[in-house]
């Protein structure tokens, strides 16, 4: 069984991340064990000293064969530029693991977006609710959900955020092309933990 630990920003990730995980593996035909995601709020998860306590927490939790990932809303940083420098400072902190990190553009319930239809009548959400054009660009994907549900409902990460990643359609979601990393970097974890 592979071992898993994450490092996540919010209060509904912290569920969430851990049901995404276990789909994924179960995707690709491997048993993996979650513990509950270490939560660093983004400001102290830019910090160098902070990223590194957090990354020797999560090292722990994932034990000597385990991996890291370290997931995080882009908001209006390029994750092609925040993720790579994350990524840096999270070898040099733990060099002895795999980790990877994911910047979910703009926020992680753009995924959400991309998979829109395979979330249309479920937990409140209209039946017609379809993607936008490029969910990725949206920059209140929180929002776009609580107009999808009835009048005087919001979308909550902590209430909503682990059972829509629950149902929502992955491969749908791929099409969002950092799900799609995330997809493959989880896989990657899954597959070869031993590269770090």
């Amino acid at each position: 069984m592979r071992r898993i630990a994450a490092i996540v920003e919010g209060h509904g990730e912290v569920a969430a991340v851990p049901v995404l995980l276990r789909r994924i593996a179960a995707e690709a035909g491997v048993l993996v064990a979650t513990p509950r995601p270490i939560r660093l709020p983004r400001g102290r998860m830019l910090i160098e000293k902070e990223l590194y306590h957090a990354i020797g927490l999560a090292a722990g939790q994932a034990g000597d064969e385990g991996a890291v990932i370290i997931l995080l809303d882009a908001n209006s940083d390029c994750p092609a530029t925040l993720g790579p420098l994350l990524g840096q400072r999270a070898r040099a902190a733990r060099p002895d693991r795999p980790i990877r990190v994911v910047l979910a553009k703009v926020e992680y319930e753009a995924w959400f977006l991309a998979a829109a239809a395979s979330l249309a009548g479920y937990r409140g959400i209209r039946a017609d609710f379809s993607p936008p054009a490029d969910p990725e660009t949206v920059r209140d994907a929180k929002g776009l959900l609580s107009a999808q549900m009835p009048l005087g409902v919001s979308y909550k990460p902590a209430k909503h955020q682990a059972a829509l990643s629950a149902i929502f359609d992955l491969n749908a979601a791929r099409s969002a092309p950092s799900f799609d990393k995330f997809w493959r970097d989880v896989s990657a974890l899954l597959n070869d933990p031993a590269s770090p």
